[in-house]
């Protein structure tokens, strides 16, 4: 199982549950040890199955650092918070979450798009 560390501080993703926003982006940043690696992937492929099966899921991707760090960015798109909330809380992803490797900290946040003239929509 791994641990659950905020990307910020002052405004962990627990405080972060209980605002409804839509569509919202979860961004997570994991790392673990080298040899971890491989049941990461088999493990976040799982759970991303999971999520694409979920209400409101709309996409994910996930990225891999350069180099030789076991470092992974993780974003996810759903229709709303609420529905993120939803697929998170289910006791299906909980047993999901069980098959990472113990050295992996996930570092999760929600973000909005945001609006900048001629540059993007939110």
């Amino acid at each position: 199982m791994p641990d659950l560390e905020p990307l910020d501080p002052s405004f962990p993703i627990g405080r972060q549950m209980d605002i409804d926003a839509s569509p919202i982006v979860l961004v997570n940043l994991c790392t673990m040890a080298p040899e971890d690696e491989a049941a990461f992937l088999e493990a976040w492929a799982g759970d991303a199955a999971f999520m694409k099966s979920q209400p409101g899921f709309i996409s994910t991707q996930l990225h891999r650092a350069l180099g030789d760090s076991p470092m992974y960015l993780n974003y996810a798109v759903f229709e709303s918070a609420a529905a993120w909330r939803a697929a998170f809380k289910h006791p299906g992803f909980k047993e999901k979450v069980k098959a990472h490797p113990a050295s992996m900290v996930a570092r999760p946040h929600l973000f909005q798009k945001v609006a900048v003239p001629n540059l993007c929509t939110a």
